[in-house]
């Protein structure tokens, strides 16, 4: 299925706001909490990993539901990465000696920063497939040339 609906600014905005709010807060918890700087990077790579392969991810789906042809053996590899980075962080925060409304944080924090992600690349594609330009980041800068 081919949507041709382009999300709405407010959407795209809220969607931004949410992954830089999620993000942010789950950094500041994890600098603030006291924990070694191994645990530190730990719960780091967790966070790292998981919207690298929940974006992966999607857009797998994303693709196969289009017609374009994906491997079993990528989208295998894919949903494996998904799974595993989400029981890292799990087995990683139950092993973790915090409070629990801090173990709660962290995983909200962490789900919110995942699904949020997901959320941005698909209002990225489906401004693409709208035909709307690209977000100015990823646009070709022209550079002028000096008459000599």
């Amino acid at each position: 299925m081919v949507n041709n609906v382009s999300p709405s600014k407010a959407y795209v905005a809220a969607t931004a706001a949410c992954i830089c709010l999620s993000i942010g807060a789950y950094l500041i918890g994890v600098w603030r909490s006291g924990m070694q700087l191994n645990e530190q990077g730990y719960y780091l790579i967790c966070l790292l990993f998981g919207l690298f392969s929940s974006v992966t991810l999607q857009k797998v789906i994303r693709d196969k539901s289009e017609g374009i042809q994906v491997s079993e053996k990528y989208r295998l590899i894919t949903v494996f990465a998904m799974v595993s980075s989400v029981a890292l962080f799990a087995i990683g925060l139950f092993n973790a000696s915090m409070l629990p409304s801090e173990k709660g944080f962290f995983a909200m924090a962490y789900i919110l920063a995942m699904y949020s992600s997901i959320t941005a690349q698909k209002n990225e594609a489906d401004r693409r497939a709208c035909g709307e330009p690209a977000q100015a980041s990823q646009q070709t800068l022209v550079s002028t040339t000096v008459e000599d």
